[in-house]
């Protein structure tokens, strides 16, 4: 995906003014920006569709005359679930992604925009995990979550046992370290939950001996919501976390680009990760 089209006049003049290196970084920039503000647009238009939570489908019935089912995937609901102010539209292209890959389950959650509290929103999505279970008579789920989703996510897996239910947590630009950015937004409660050195991040940063659970979090040089970029990085000893660094987009498009939903499908098929750091995605 490429939208360097319109900037193309412009590249002399960037490379006369500034050091090639930093004429690269300068377009780069320029083209994640641009993306992002072409998501965002189409996101206020898909915004209104994703207030009202999903219709939940009922597990497949058994057959009644004792015939034998031909064998399915057996791999677990996907839960998918939203970032700060968002709901679940976010996830239009990603779940359409997800669906047609093997057929799996993919559910969309949504919780309060009014949320103050990561822990309270963990402990509601760890009944809304069980009842996803109970319903299609998983044992566990994967958990997809988007920026403040993929933290919420992770205090349930690490802090209330969720770690029995979630076999693999994959992050999208999460804050998983803190973020220093808009630091006006600290009037929020849940923002504040968000900073470097908050109580919830020490929480996050304490022991988690015999975590089940496999992490993959998806972090972007180019976050602008991140600061550093590096905060959306797992770096947990007892944590199975494998950190993808992707280059060229930014926050918005985490959860849209194809190729991070090519590397997400890639995540949820790898039930044993051996290493720990996988290499870089290039997507722009």
């Amino acid at each position: 995906m490429k939208v360097t089209g319109i900037l193309e006049p412009f590249l002399p003049l960037c490379r006369r003014f500034l050091p090639d290196r930093l004429a690269g970084l300068s377009m780069a920039l320029l083209r994640s920006t641009a993306l992002e503000a072409a998501i965002l647009a189409g996101h206020l238009l898909l915004y209104p569709t994703g207030l009202t939570p999903e219709r939940r489908s009922p597990a497949p019935p058994a057959p009644r005359d004792g015939t034998a089912l031909l064998p399915v995937r057996t791999a677990p609901p996907v839960v998918l679930l939203h970032g700060f102010i968002d709901n679940r539209s976010v996830f239009v292209l990603l779940r359409r992604a997800l669906a047609q890959h093997g057929g799996q389950r993919v559910e969309s959650l949504n919780y309060s925009p009014l949320t103050c509290d990561i822990r309270t929103a963990a402990g509601l999505l760890g009944r809304h995990v069980e009842e996803i279970c109970q319903r299609t008579g998983s044992r566990r789920v994967d958990i997809v979550g988007h920026s403040l989703g993929g933290l919420i996510a992770r205090y349930y897996v690490q802090r209330l046992g969720g770690d029995y239910r979630v076999r693999t947590l994959v992050t999208l630009g999460t804050p998983h370290s803190g973020t220093r950015v808009v630091p006006l937004a600290d009037a929020h409660p849940i923002v504040r939950q968000m900073r470097p050195g908050s109580v919830v991040m020490e929480e996050l940063s304490q022991p988690a001996p015999g975590c089940r659970t496999r992490f993959v979090s998806f972090w972007s040089d180019l976050d602008s919501m991140m600061d550093p970029v590096e905060a959306a990085r797992i770096d947990h000893p007892d944590l199975m976390a494998t950190n993808v660094q992707v280059t060229g987009i930014g926050h918005l498009a985490l959860p849209v680009h194809p190729a991070v939903a090519t590397g997400i499908r890639q995540a949820l098929d790898e039930a044993y990760p051996e290493e720990r750091v996988a290499g870089g995605l290039t997507v722009a």
